[in-house]
């Protein structure tokens, strides 16, 4: 019989995929929803949820142990927080206070949050380990097939994401005709494509490569991509969307992808390794 499992939701589709998963298993399941992040329509009155401001981790914790939960997977998106929400509990605040102030990015303070589970006894899972078919496969996924230009632009983007992964700076870049129009930062892969629309040149489209930081975690974070970002990138005029096979997810595949056919982008999984020696 399956651990009771507890969700700690960001933003995007995949956390609803997982609720759906947990009931079809007729898992027994608790949502910790992350205020501001995750869909407003995400949980009704069927699904056994708190919603938390990211200052009021403490809160989930504690949330977590009363519901008995064994196992935990971090899944979606997190935006930037408002002052507001970082206002800590006192749990929050010990957690920031052993962090201490030394510079730490997003991957090194998540490896934090699953160090700081882990001492209350919870197991940490990937997403994939509960839904394996979420994984992206290697190869092109849709009808469209990238140009002689845009496997080279991929051959650049795979070398400028791996040594921006190591810094752990981000995950995604975006390259038109072997420039750098943009790296992801603090902004996410929705704003990313959005401002790299004003920059592209004329010519063949640009080419969005998504992959896993070398020194990540494979249970948290991993580069994800979905029907929204096949709409900005459409937006913003690139000519397809790449993403490291078996390392990142792709919430909604076949709607993703007829999606993606229908406007023309291509989809496809790549291993960095192929494209860059360092990765």
């Amino acid at each position: 019989m399956s651990k009771k499992l507890g969700i700690i939701a960001g933003g995007g589709d995949i956390p609803k995929a997982l609720i759906a998963k947990c009931k079809e298993q007729n898992r027994d399941y608790f949502v910790v929803a992350i205020e501001g992040n995750a869909d407003k329509n995400l949980v009704d009155e069927t699904v056994p949820h708190i919603w938390i401001r990211i200052g009021q981790a403490g809160t989930g914790f504690k949330k977590l142990a009363e519901e008995k939960v064994e196992e935990v997977v971090m899944i979606g998106t997190i935006r930037r927080p408002s002052f507001k929400d970082l206002i800590p509990d006192l749990r929050t605040t010990a957690f920031f206070t052993r962090l201490g102030f030394k510079s730490i990015g997003d991957d090194g303070l998540l490896r934090a949050l699953v160090k700081e589970l882990e001492g209350d006894g919870l197991v940490v899972r990937g997403i994939q380990e509960v839904m394996p078919e979420i994984l992206i496969r290697e190869g092109v996924l849709g009808k469209v097939t990238p140009s002689k230009q845009a496997l080279a632009d991929i051959e650049r983007a795979v070398e400028v994401a791996t040594e921006l992964g190591r810094l752990d700076v981000g995950q995604a870049v975006i390259v038109q005709q072997g420039l750098v129009l943009g790296v992801e930062g603090i902004e996410g892969t929705g704003e990313l494509i959005r401002r790299c629309g004003a920059y592209k040149r004329k010519g063949d489209g640009g080419v969005l490569v998504k992959i896993r930081k070398p020194q990540q975690d494979m249970r948290i974070d991993l580069p994800t991509i979905g029907d929204r970002t096949v709409i900005s990138a459409y937006q913003s005029g690139l000519s397809g969307i790449v993403l490291h096979a078996g390392n990142g997810l792709i919430a909604n595949e076949k709607e993703t992808i007829e999606l993606a056919d229908k406007y023309g982008i291509f989809v496809m999984g790549i291993n960095p390794a192929d494209y860059y020696k360092g990765a």
